[in-house]
Formats: structure tokens, sequence, C-alpha cells
């Protein structure tokens, strides 16, 4: 526990967060990261989208940090926290795979896949693939199970879904994040993308959201027959396209129950939820603050949105 909790000083914090954000010029804002946590592959001329790949590098390896100091049901809950990166891997996987060549005959270029160890769940497995159906069919093969498609959106939704209800299993302090976070996706997904969600993780879904919302036809119907646990994300969001504002919400409500998970828990995977929300979160205002800064940044208000609203 003590360990979990020294991993708070990885964070920014909203002060820090709050200095990127007010950066004039993202180098601004880069030059302050390097003397951070975060500093890790950041220097002066990083692309806006480079930085926020890196600070999600570090969290990644904090992550793996702490698993590493876990017993196995500690090291589990933070495998089924960081499960998004290996979804970010596999998605780059398949956009590789489905990728038409440069004019020059070379490939497009994809960012290297983010190093999971001791977190990767089928990684190794998904990397050897060479076509989308295999590379389902590796998904099948593993703990991830059938996403329903090979096309690039069954697969990113599939996994999605199947991550968290693998959190809601694995992580009973994380039940209503994984809960809310799939209504969430399930709300983008069907009324504001509209696309139709595959058959199977649709019948998946609906273990952690109830068949009625999942078959919903309209958005109120949706919010209608969410359970508490997911529905009070979209309380007041009562058009889909405003479902951006719940992603701050979520956030919001991730770091609260982390900072009291790490704050009363005294024994077991608790104080490791918490430590693995926190940094979480800070990550993601951090990425929010850097895109901030690359549009010029500012003090006062704007600075505050990154705080308040989507990064």
């Amino acid at each position: 526990m003590t360990r979990a909790r020294a991993l708070r000083t990885r964070c920014l914090g909203a002060e820090g967060v709050g200095q990127v954000a007010s950066a004039r010029e993202l180098d601004d804002a880069l030059r302050y990261l390097a003397a951070t946590p975060y500093r890790r592959d950041i220097t002066p001329g990083t692309t806006p989208a480079e930085a926020q790949r890196a600070v999600s590098a570090t969290l990644l390896w904090h992550l793996r940090v702490l698993a590493g100091w876990q017993p196995a049901d500690g090291a589990h809950a933070v495998r089924a926290l960081a499960a998004g990166f290996e979804i970010s891997n596999t998605e780059h996987r398949l956009r590789a795979l489905t990728a038409d060549p440069e004019p020059s005959g070379g490939q497009r270029l994809q960012p290297p896949p983010y190093r999971l160890g001791a977190l990767a769940i089928a990684w190794k497995r998904v990397a050897a693939t060479r076509s989308p159906p295999e590379l389902r069919a590796a998904l099948a093969a593993s703990a991830w199970g059938d996403p329903g498609g090979d096309s690039p959106a069954a697969i990113a939704t599939g996994m999605r879904v199947a991550a968290a209800l693998r959190l809601a299993a694995a992580v009973p302090d994380a039940r209503r994040w994984a809960a809310a976070r799939l209504a969430l996706l399930l709300g983008r997904e069907t009324f504001v993308v509209g696309r139709r969600v595959p058959d199977v993780p649709a019948h998946r879904a609906a273990r952690l959201l109830g068949p009625r919302a999942v078959a919903a036809g309209s958005y109120a119907e949706f919010r209608q027959a969410l359970p508490a646990t997911a529905g009070w994300l979209l309380e007041d969001v009562e058009d889909a396209a405003d479902l951006w504002r719940a992603e701050a919400r979520w956030w919001d409500a991730v770091e609260q129950d982390g900072r009291e998970l790490l704050r009363r828990a005294r024994f077991g995977p608790r104080p490791v939820v918490g430590a693995a929300a926190l940094l979480s979160a800070d990550a993601w205002r951090t990425r929010g603050a850097l895109e901030l800064a690359a549009r010029g940044g500012g003090p006062g208000d704007r600075a505050g949105e990154v705080l308040d609203g989507p990064g």
C-alpha cells in the first residue's frame, strides 16, 4: 500500500496540468513536462500527438511498476485497468493490415506498439496476425473473446465491451466505472455515430447494462433503461450530441473514487486500484492540457477548460 501511495507523486495534479494548459506554445508546455514524471520521450519539437502518446506511455510504465509490486490479485486488477493499451495496439495493428500503400510504395507509418510486459492479455498472438480475419480469430481464442466482426469498428467496439466486463468482474470497486463507460460507448456508437453494435458484443453488454438499454430504439429510451450503476453518468445529458460532456464527468468520478480508495484502504487491491485511477486521470488531463497548449493555451478560463471538459 505504501508503494501505491508513493506513486501519487508521479501525478502533475491540478496546478501542473494548469501550467501545461496555459502555455502559449506547445514547446513551452514540453519544456515544463521535461522536468516532471512525464519527461520520457518529451523533447522540444515533439508533435502534439507524439507528446500525448509519450504521456500515455509514461502512464503505462507506472502501471507496469505498480503491477510488479503486487501479488496475483493486485496484478490482475491493474491488468484489467490497463486494457485500453492493448486495445490501442490492436487497433494500430489492424490499421497496418488494412492500410493502402503510400504512393512511394511504402506503408503508412504506425506508432510503435505500447510495451505491455506482464499487462498483456493476448497481444503477442495478435501482433503476429497477417489479416483482419486472422486477428479476429486470435482475439476469439483469447480472454478477449470474439469481437463479432473483423472490421475496425467491430474490433474496437467488441474489445471495449470485453474490457468493461472484465473490469467489472476483476475489480468490484470499479464496477460503476465499467458500467458507465460502457453506457457512454454504446450511446455514442448507436445514437451519435449511428452504427449498430454487432450482436456478440451487444449480448455481452447486456450483462452490465441490461437488455432493455442495449435494445433501446432512441436515446431517451436508452437513458431511461440504464441501471443506476451507469445511469448516473448521463443523468443530465438529455441529447446524444452532448455525450462529450459525460467524458469529463466519468474521469472526475474515477479520480474522486480513486482518491477515496487510496486514502481509506489499508490492505488488499483497493489502494492499487486507487493509485491506478489517480495516475490514469492525471494522464488524461495532461493529454488534454497538451492539446490546449498546441492551440495557443492561455491563462484563466481557457486553462480551466482542461480540468472540466474533454481533452
